[in-house]
């Protein structure tokens, strides 16, 4: 008797009802579902929404993407051979300056075929995590705003605050600058424009105008992005037949 209800249990455990609700606990906590297996897809498609959650919390009533749910998603893509590629959806009002530029450093550093793609804004700190990738989409009605790195909250109005600031700034730009093919004195031209934002400094860029300005590489949609990334996928696997030739 005892061993027909363990088999019942456990049974009930591994039916379609069991893996449902683990999926859904899964996109309740992180955002995602799990790395993709090989038959369901070689790409995993990493979303990048809200506001980027950095080393301070933000209320419960904001939208945001945390950084230490993204840092072993990557790491785990990374070594799972059955992922050949990466997607990267953003839709970010921006937010932490170090965990975006974290994000970014480690998206730039995969050995595998990334593509990013901006949907509806890619602002502030968004900017060098869709940059990042090694080929990037923007759609047609897709904005991103640039402008200068700024704190909230109480600033020590010392030198030494505003130096900070200042090296804070020319590693977001130096990384813009190696990861597009915008020059660094249009960046800083549109980073310090004043008049298009209001109350504000900076600019807001609209789709084909970030391709032409050389920040984002294409303008297109999932569709683009996706053959994009699988272009990409033959290719570091044709490299790799050469080099076992």
């Amino acid at each position: 008797m005892d061993n027909e209800f363990n088999n019942e249990e456990q049974q009930e455990s591994q039916s379609p009802n069991g893996q449902q609700s683990e999926v859904v606990d899964k996109i309740q906590s992180l955002g995602q579902t799990n790395i993709p297996q090989m038959e369901a897809s070689n790409i995993h498609c990493l979303t990048i929404v809200g506001q980027i959650e950095g080393h301070v919390q933000l209320p419960p009533t904001n939208k945001t993407t945390k950084y230490e749910h993204l840092i072993p998603q990557l790491v785990a893509i990374e070594q799972n051979p059955k992922i050949e590629g990466l997607l990267i959806i953003l839709n970010t009002v921006g937010g932490d300056v170090e965990a975006g530029l974290a994000i970014s450093e480690m998206i730039a550093s995969l050995s595998k075929p990334t593509v990013s793609l901006v949907l509806g804004g890619g602002h502030s700190i968004g900017v060098p995590i869709a940059v990042s990738a090694d080929y990037s989409f923007i759609a047609e009605t897709a904005t991103m705003t640039i402008h200068p790195v700024r704190l909230t909250g109480l600033v020590i109005g010392v030198p030494q605050t505003f130096e900070y600031l200042d090296k804070m700034q020319e590693r977001v730009i130096s990384f813009v600058i190696r990861h597009s093919k915008i020059s660094e004195e249009k960046f800083k031209e549109l980073m310090f424009s004043k008049g298009n934002l209001t109350r504000d400094i900076g600019t807001n860029v609209i789709g084909k105008h970030a391709v032409e300005d050389g920040l984002i590489d294409e303008v297109g949609g999932v569709g683009q992005a996706i053959a994009k990334l699988n272009e990409l996928i033959d290719k570091n696997k044709n490299k790799g037949l050469e080099v076992v030739q």
